[in-house]
């Protein structure tokens, strides 16, 4: 679709604005044609409330932002009525289709998918509520399309039910509409050398140990080498690391590397190629409510790796 066709569901859109001017967590970035789309988690506050559902901001250049556009607002007789997180937009068959997170009242949540037309959505809702396991807490659902053909989605199971947060990959089926077979386990939080205990009165009051997982983003790097960015606690708490897969499949096994990508109050990160080639890491620093935003820094991609490059490409403030 055009660039010029009309956004859905304005509300008080405001042009140059900067990431400095934008409250979001989990940001997810979209390339489409001449411009950029920036998703996340953007009720004012995530955790408690009624939620109000998705905006997105839109820009030509990853410097100035257009927005925001309400792309997702819940129907009538909506299955979760609050802590709306973590949506990811993926182009697939011609559609765009939204990855998010959502809470059922009885304190369950999931990643149910989601179906537009165009990125500025409207976005509805395409698969019969959560395709992650029922009765498990699950979160940060990514989309993956193998060699094959064949897509993918990868979740977090969280601390919260178990211990010790895991990565999981749960083959869809190709309408993207429900789950095809069961979960393939990938690894644990605490596999990841530079992942710490949660330093929390949650996580204080359980008999173990507890390690968060979040956030899982995979991505292909030109050589063919597959690895995951997926995030954590660490020594200055919110941290960010990479994962391999040693056989170049989603079903791994994956390794971690020793120290994470980004060490200190950010993480929830994906990589988005550039119109010139290049990438770039967007994730969201500080973890504190209401002060999140969105960072863009550029990254050097080596033939088994990433690691950041030495200046920011877009500074929030």
């Amino acid at each position: 679709m055009s660039d010029d066709a009309g956004l859905s569901g304005e509300r008080s859109a405001g042009s140059g604005r900067t990431l400095g001017d934008i409250q979001i967590r989990d940001p997810f970035l979209l390339g489409d044609r001449s411009v950029y789309w920036l998703y996340g988690s953007t009720d004012e506050n995530i955790w408690s409330g009624p939620g109000v559902g998705f905006d997105a901001h839109r820009s030509p250049d990853l410097r100035t932002w257009e927005g925001p556009f309400e792309v997702f607002r819940p129907p009538a007789g909506f299955w979760s009525e609050g802590m709306y997180w973590a949506p990811e937009v993926h182009e697939h068959q011609g559609r765009f289709f939204m990855f998010a997170t959502f809470t059922a009242p009885d304190g369950f949540r999931g990643t149910q998918v989601l179906v537009a037309d165009a990125p500025q959505g409207p976005f509805t809702p395409w698969s019969e509520g959560a395709i992650t396991p029922r009765k498990w807490q699950c979160l940060d659902g990514t989309l993956f399309v193998d060699d094959a053909g064949a897509p993918w989605l990868v979740y977090c199971q969280e601390w919260t039910q178990i211990h010790d947060g895991a990565v999981w990959a749960q083959r869809l089926t190709h309408d993207l509409r429900e789950a095809d077979g069961v979960p393939v386990f990938l690894f644990n939080a605490s596999d990841a050398p530079w992942a710490r205990p949660l330093d929390h009165p949650k996580a204080h009051a359980a008999d173990l140990p507890v390690y968060v997982t979040d956030g899982p983003f995979l991505f292909r790097l030109a050589g063919g080498h597959l690895i995951m960015l997926w995030s954590s606690f660490g020594e200055q708490g919110y941290a960010m690391g990479v994962a391999h897969s040693s056989s170049g499949q989603v079903t791994g096994p994956w390794t971690q590397e020793e120290q994470a990508l980004w060490s200190r109050d950010g993480g929830h990160s994906m990589i988005v190629r550039l119109r010139d080639q290049s990438l770039a890491l967007t994730l969201h620093q500080p973890n504190t409510t209401p002060r999140e935003g969105a960072i863009i820094r550029p990254l050097v991609e080596h033939e088994f790796t990433v690691t950041l490059a030495g200046h920011d490409l877009l500074p929030r403030r």
